[in-house]
């Protein structure tokens, strides 16, 4: 496998070292995947656009991780489940909600259900979502915005997702204890 660099401040190139700042300024710490990332800037920077656009997206906090976690998993991303199960507890989301995504059993409620349902949708057929899954998320009370919302979600974390699968990025420390496989 190829080594990736984790980068830092003074090691990264230098159209990344303010966008490690950013990272810095979010979360505290520059998390491995922005390390890795910021070998090339542009890939950085376009994730923490899109990050943000998501975060500022119409979905709730619960919804916002169905999303992103239904990515993850279905992705088998080593990195992000856990990074994310971290970020769902800050953004106190339930742990019956996380816990039902890592381990892909049914969600407590119908229409976080049909959320993660749709997404996958996205996901598995690459867009070519059939008029009856779009219909069945409109029907559970989701909108025509949200549809594109979850493409928004998924242009993220494909980025985040093939990252960590190629740069085999190791999982910060507050989020190792949240280690995760996926179920066979």
């Amino acid at each position: 496998m190829t080594d990736f660099t984790l980068h830092d401040k003074q090691s990264a190139p230098e159209d990344s070292k303010a966008l490690l700042n950013n990272s810095i300024d979010a979360f505290g710490m520059i998390p491995n995947l922005h390390a890795v990332m910021s070998e090339a800037p542009g890939l950085l920077e376009g994730y923490q656009r899109l990050h943000q656009l998501f975060l500022d997206s119409s979905f709730d906090n619960e919804e916002t991780t169905v999303v992103w976690q239904t990515i993850n998993v279905e992705h088998n991303c080593h990195y992000c489940v856990p990074a994310h199960t971290g970020i769902a507890k800050s953004m106190n989301v339930d742990d019956a909600i996380t816990e039902a995504l890592r381990n892909e059993t049914p969600l407590p409620t119908e229409k976080l259900e049909a959320l993660r349902n749709f997404t996958l949708s996205v996901v598995r057929d690459r867009g070519n979502v059939n008029d009856d899954a779009v219909q069945a998320f409109l029907n559970a009370g989701f909108t025509k915005r949200q549809v594109l919302e979850v493409i928004l979600a998924a242009a993220q974390k494909v980025m985040s997702n093939y990252t960590n699968h190629l740069a085999n990025t190791p999982i910060d420390k507050p989020f190792q204890k949240f280690e995760w496989q996926k179920a066979d």
